[in-house]
């Protein structure tokens, strides 16, 4: 898949740009799925932040796209692969929304759509916070809130870096560049903080950073 890992969403026009050029088309021309699966994982989410999100008043679901899906992972268990991979397949982009990232992962497990992206090449995922977070190999403890039957703190690992989100951000103040370095420390591998102004964008193996505000790569 084509990547726009962020932290905030689409939220300024170089991110606007990055996933212009990651689609191949204007975005009122794209079809879109929106993945709120993550929100009913964490605490500080739930279901007024999930219908605004749905509804569309998010700097993901409401940037003109030609139309907007709701793709619900934990109900795709319950209703087979015959019935939801076309739609998958159908739409030029994923946006998944935040949350908790280790219940995100869960799911997209569960759900069967995690062994679905080595087949969508062309497909862009558009991950938001815990949305972006579930395609790195490790989160940290300090994003573990939603914990699995098997412990840890590991994910996807479609990426080969970690992600700090949210840096500087006014309501989450321990969320400070220092704490990222902390935080990197703990993990066995390459990681970047970003803030709400940044975003990853990774196009094969093409990794470049997208921002107007800060960030700052942290070597392994």
């Amino acid at each position: 898949m084509k990547l726009l890992l962020t932290s905030g969403g689409v939220t300024n026009p170089s991110i606007t740009r990055a996933l212009v050029d990651l689609l191949g088309k204007p975005i009122d021309e794209a079809t879109a799925l929106c993945i709120p699966t993550a929100e009913w994982g964490h605490p500080m989410c739930g279901p007024e932040s999930a219908r605004r999100f749905v509804a569309g008043s998010s700097t993901m679901t409401d940037l003109g796209w030609a139309s907007v899906g709701l793709l619900e992972l934990t109900a795709l268990p319950s209703i087979g692969r015959e019935r939801w991979v076309p739609w998958v397949r159908a739409a030029d982009v994923l946006l998944v929304d935040g949350g908790d990232a280790m219940f995100l992962c869960h799911w997209m497990r569960e759900s069967g759509l995690a062994d679905l992206i080595p087949e969508l090449s062309e497909k862009v995922w558009v991950g938001m916070s815990a949305g972006s977070m579930v395609l790195t190999p490790r989160v940290g403890a300090d994003f573990v809130n939603w914990q699995p039957a098997a412990g840890g703190d590991r994910t996807l690992g479609v990426v080969d870096f970690s992600i700090f989100p949210h840096v500087d951000h006014e309501l989450m103040p321990e969320n400070t560049m220092a704490e990222a370095e902390r935080w990197a420390a703990d993990l066995a591998g390459p990681a970047y903080a970003i803030d709400d102004q940044s975003a990853i964008k990774v196009d094969g193996a093409t990794v470049e950073v997208v921002s107007e505000g800060s960030w700052k790569h942290l070597p392994a």
